[in-house]
């Protein structure tokens, strides 16, 4: 079969290019997907740019998130039929028309679920639902402070901790982003400033702060695990102020965060009582069984459709990154084949 895929050597964006090639038959246990459409993350700007660790070496095709239908049955595949309305993650090669992934990372597309809304789906809701629950053990009630509260991980983490029926703080870029807060029933919204600490303390209004949802860092990753309540917990899940707009990223910039990074002492931690915990969805796929257990428990909570804010078509598909580097975007961003 031919497919289209893009394709680079980690380092630049502008070495990005759209090929044609041959992929191979799916193999045994595996199914062919012609993929409708394609959920941009931040992994896939830093594996771009050569900064992500779990990067392929060599040529590769980046994309963790896809949505599409099943072109191809492997042998040993009994769950799935050619023409099944699908969506899946998958560890690199979603930015292409077709790809042959284990039909174990497969997931049948809901029933009046868009493709882009599928392409919006498993991989923040895994992050928001894993970080929360396995690793910040919520309990009701709790208050949760929520970073980038307006993208697709803090719109999912919102609608998980309200389950929970805690007090939900969300922190956007831009104050035109409050407004959607809102509609998302968070309780407080903060637009990020030099004024974080004392907003911060304001919205709480004497609270004790017991999780935070942290993917910003530097001087925000501070203030906020200094404001954490004994047995609080902070899960790292990102670093957005790495984040920048262009081709490459700004290697100088990105040493002067590094080596003004936040420093917090696990010796203190015994003082304090409380922790930090760091969490990559990669580490998730390789355990297939566990990211079922988790879909499962999601399913029954009725958390809505994803937001999809954003979409380009597959020859914009530079266009769109470009547009998520900026951090302007609010809910998913999907780029449709």
């Amino acid at each position: 079969m031919q497919r289209h895929a893009y394709r680079l050597h980690s380092g630049s964006l502008s070495r990005l290019k759209l090929m044609e090639e041959q992929l191979a038959d799916p193999g045994p246990g595996e199914v062919t997907i012609a993929v409708e459409a394609i959920g941009l993350n931040f992994a896939d700007i830093f594996a771009i740019w050569g900064l992500y660790s779990a990067t392929p070496a060599g040529d590769f095709v980046p994309g963790l998130e896809y949505a599409g239908v099943v072109a191809r049955v492997g042998q040993g595949v009994a769950h799935f039929r050619e023409g099944d309305k699908i969506m899946g993650v998958i560890r690199f090669g979603a930015y292409a028309t077709h790809l042959n992934i284990d039909a174990r990372y497969v997931l049948p597309l809901p029933e009046g679920w868009s493709f882009e809304e599928g392409a919006a789906y498993p991989v923040q809701v895994l992050t928001a639902y894993y970080a929360l629950k396995e690793l910040g053990g919520i309990r009701r009630g709790q208050t949760v402070l929520i970073h980038s509260a307006a993208g697709g991980v803090g719109i999912w983490a919102n609608r998980i901790a309200k389950q929970y029926q805690a007090f939900t703080i969300g922190t956007v870029g831009a104050s035109p982003k409050l407004d959607f807060l809102r509609e998302e029933g968070y309780d407080q919204g903060i637009v990020r400033s030099p004024h974080f600490k004392a907003e911060l303390e304001q919205a709480l209004a004497g609270r004790e702060l017991h999780l935070i949802m942290e993917c910003i860092g530097g001087k925000i990753l501070k203030e906020g695990y200094e404001r954490l309540a004994p047995q609080g917990r902070m899960i790292v899940y990102g670093s957005a102020r790495y984040a920048s707009v262009g081709n490459r990223p700004n290697y100088l910039k990105l040493a002067w965060y590094y080596l003004t990074r936040p420093r917090i002492d696990p010796q203190k931690m015994i003082e304090s009582n409380k922790g930090v915990l760091g969490f990559n969805l990669i580490w998730l796929y390789h355990r297939v069984e566990l990211l079922h257990q988790l879909l499962g428990e999601l399913e029954p909570m009725n958390l809505g459709k994803p937001h999809v804010g954003h979409t380009f078509p597959l020859e914009q598909l530079k266009e769109a990154i470009l547009l998520f580097q900026t951090g302007k975007t609010v809910g998913k961003v999907v780029v449709r084949v």
